[in-house]
């Protein structure tokens, strides 16, 4: 029989776009669902690398990513949130979660794709209210997994006539390594290994491949599946490079020990598929949901020795922007409110550093055009934000409690200096965004612009730096320095804006230059308000 390779190549690469479009949409509306709290999950839960197994597995079978959770916690090492050992028990429990795929394709509901599709369009369409569209795009994203598998199984069908294929297939049973690089290439292209083991499920199921080759194939899968958390840590810090390396390292040595163990693993399958009558798509599952728990046992211990390996492969000072307070005791607020006060006081001038190095970042940004100055800015502003809620918190619990006048009056101002940092990080994040569209759209600013801006970051820095000390040794004359310094801002922003409209007028700048020009100045001028506002409260100025 002559094989129809344009159908069949249309019919698999149709099936692996719908399955790869299916899962992402159904992770999404599973994320959704779940009320979108991952990296809080993460953050609060994983409090050691037992626990670290268990939240990975929970946030991959929510997300049906593993390579999305081990992103995730590459994110998470690179900001300060996770350390590198309870990282590598996320990652461990990411690759078990993602078993959770394989068992569903095992189900073998194909003949019900379309109409579990239908049910899902009907709830996405038809629905208004957002949870129940969220559950419709978990249905809908299910039923496109099977559609995608029956079309690549249907499309895959011919290849039992064509020799050259059967023929690699009894090849990758003889050798299992070949069968390791099939399974990490093809995984390495798709960047999903439940695509790539849902394959396998669909070429076992077709007796295209005995298990002698599925298995090695299956390891391989998992090597492939490191490439995306390698990718992510590219540019990252050094933590999170070692994090991608751990997860490198983990599926390898896991291979590898699963190679030796070869012919007693293959045995275990087959007797498990007796025992419980499995049908061959589920006896992928098992063998895969296997595989990734006895590797996660087998080297639980060695999470030690891995950080350690790793931190000595990847060298380095580990430079990461800590989100986590450092300074709030709650058990001060009950026996010692004016303690509280003061711990509450370290940590808004930790958090006004960080709106110094955020504005620093964003100035590196402008002048260099170094998307990495615009990512830690953003990561600056995302700890921003974080203190902002820790803190208030904080600050809300020593109100319930009785304190003096004189304390009373140090809490109102750190609360309103808590407000005003936090928009000092709102504006330099509006000027990140204001640069992006400059690099976006070309816009050129001209010299005398570029000039100006300069001299006004320079000063709006050095105003923002002396607020937060001013803040921090409650010193008078710093905050009468930043009150002058603040004038100059505003005398500033109106100098360079008539500066602009001659530049405009002359024909030296376009319209759209001048509008981030003149944004940025205005961004800047509402910065050195806040300062200001730190500076009056210390002065005792502010009504």
């Amino acid at each position: 029989m002559e094989v129809n390779w344009q159908e069949m190549l249309f019919q698999f690469l149709g099936g692996l776009g719908i399955f790869l479009f299916a899962i992402k949409y159904m992770g999404d509306g599973l994320q959704k669902t779940a009320g979108d709290r991952l990296r809080t999950i993460l953050d609060r839960f994983t409090t050691n690398p037992f626990m670290g197994v268990l939240v990975g597995i929970i946030v991959t079978v929510l997300i049906q990513s593993s390579s999305g959770t081990t992103v995730i916690t590459v994110g998470l090492v690179s900001a300060g949130f996770m350390t590198l050992r309870q990282a590598i028990g996320v990652i461990m429990g990411a690759n078990i979660g993602t078993t959770v795929t394989a068992f569903i394709i095992g189900l073998d509901v194909g003949a019900y794709a379309l109409p579990i599709m239908a049910v899902g369009a009907f709830l996405i369409f038809f629905i208004r209210k957002n949870q129940v569209k969220n559950i419709g795009e978990v249905i809908f994203g299910f039923g496109g997994l099977f559609l995608g598998l029956e079309l690549m199984s249907d499309g895959m069908k011919p290849l039992r006539e064509f020799e050259a294929f059967t023929d690699m297939m009894v090849s990758m049973s003889d050798q299992p390594m070949l069968g390791v690089v099939v399974g990490t290439v093809f995984t390495l292209i798709v960047q999903s290994s439940s695509a790539t083991v849902g394959i396998l499920q669909g070429l076992y199921a077709e007796n295209l491949v005995d298990l002698n080759g599925a298995l090695p194939i299956l390891f391989g899968d998992n090597i492939g599946t490191t490439i995306t958390a390698v990718l992510a840590s590219i540019g990252a810090s050094v933590a999170a490079k070692r994090a991608a390396a751990t997860h490198v390292l983990f599926n390898i040595v896991g291979t590898v020990i699963f190679l030796m163990l070869l012919v007693p693993f293959t045995a275990y399958v087959e007797w498990i598929s007796g025992v419980l009558a499995l049908e061959n798509k589920m006896q992928i599952a098992f063998a895969h949901g296997s595989f990734n728990i006895a590797n996660t046992i087998i080297q639980f211990p060695l999470i030690g020795a891995w950080a350690w390996l790793v931190t000595k492969v990847i060298p380095g000072e580990d430079v990461t922007i800590e989100y986590k307070p450092k300074h709030l005791d709650r058990h001060f607020i009950d026996q010692s409110p004016a303690v509280a006060i003061g711990q509450a006081k370290e940590e808004i001038v930790r958090m006004g550093e960080f709106g110094v190095q955020g504005l620093q970042q964003s100035f590196e940004y402008l002048k260099t055009g170094n998307k990495k100055h615009a990512e830690t800015a953003y990561q600056i502003e995302d700890a921003i934000n974080n203190l902002d809620r820790k803190i208030t918190d904080y600050l809300i619990e020593i109100s319930s409690v009785s304190i003096s006048p004189l304390e009373s009056a140090r809490h109102v101002m750190l609360m309103d200096s808590v407000r005003d940092i936090e928009r000092i990080g709102d504006h330099f994040e509006n000027i990140i965004e204001l640069i992006d569209f400059r690099d976006v759209n070309r816009v050129k600013l001209t010299e005398d612009a570029m000039d100006e801006l300069t001299e006004m970051f320079t000063l709006t820095i050095e105003t923002v730096q002396k607020a937060v000390d001013s803040l921090n040794l409650n010193d008078m004359e710093l905050a009468r320095t930043v009150a002058e310094q603040e004038d100059l801002i505003d005398k500033m922003e109106r100098r360079f804006r008539k500066s602009h409209i001659l530049r405009l007028n002359e024909g030296r700048c376009s319209a759209q230059s001048g509008m981030v020009f003149v944004d940025i100045v205005s961004n800047l001028e509402r910065i050195g308000d806040h300062a200001v506002n730190i500076a009056e409260a210390i002065l005792g100025n502010r009504g």
